[in-house]
């Protein structure tokens, strides 16, 4: 099995430098860039399956490079940067990015969140080559396509709105725990975020619920979590 290769993009020559030693002491294949230019050039050239991203680039800010990764690929891209503002979270993972930790890091911890993005990559490319369809009542995922369509209509849905309803799908019926949501979307770091989680969930029913004041499909739990009702 081919191993994953990691593209670490960090301008700080310290921090670059911890994260490729402990790359290199795990074994894995990586490759480095210190400018958002060069980040765009080695994810084309060299498909990377997992991006590590700092933000405070000294060129082109680390969202615009989300954007562009994002108008042409789904690879993991997690974010460690030195912004700790809830506001520059919120505005990564609505762009696309798949986790997000603060400086200062524990390698432990980057590792942690690099296998879970493995196996996240891992699941969702499995279900690409079964051709999963998910259809419960008018809503329908098209996985492979990554396509979401209510009544037979496409609905556009931010990174995170998609997850968050994949997650749901995944779980029909069950309630899902503010905890295990957080989690599973965005890791430890944003552990049982629940006004996060709040938003997103109001934005996602406003686009697949025909009255969001009156949801057909996502269920609250009120103080515990979220349901995927089963239709008919």
């Amino acid at each position: 099995m081919n191993k994953p290769l990691l593209l670490v993009v960090e301008d700080d020559a310290a921090v670059r430098s911890l994260i490729s030693i402990t790359l290199k002491i795990e074994d894995y294949k990586f490759h480095t860039a210190e400018t958002g230019q060069q980040a765009v050039i080695e994810a084309v050239s060299q498909k990377p399956d997992i991006m590590i991203l700092d933000l405070g680039l000294p060129d082109i800010d680390g969202i615009e490079i989300i954007k562009k990764i994002r108008s042409w690929s789904k690879m993991p891209i997690i974010v460690v940067s030195a912004r700790s503002d809830d506001k520059d979270k919120i505005e990564a993972l609505d762009n696309g990015a798949d986790d997000y930790i603060t400086k200062p890091f524990s390698v432990e911890e980057l590792l942690a969140r690099i296998r879970a993005a493995l196996r996240r990559a891992t699941y969702m490319m499995s279900e690409k080559n079964k051709g999963a369809v998910f259809i419960n009542g008018g809503l329908k995922i098209d996985y492979a396509a990554g396509c979401v369509y209510i009544d037979g209509l496409e609905v556009h849905l931010m990174p995170m709105e998609y997850k968050l309803l994949c997650l749901l799908a995944n779980n029909l019926g069950k309630v899902l725990t503010y905890k295990y949501i957080t989690r599973s979307i965005w890791g430890n770091a944003w552990d049982n975020n629940v006004a996060s989680l709040r938003v997103y969930m109001a934005t996602l029913r406003k686009k697949i619920e025909k009255d969001a004041a009156v949801p057909e499909y996502i269920q609250t739990h009120i103080g515990i979590g979220y349901r995927m009702l089963k239709l008919d």
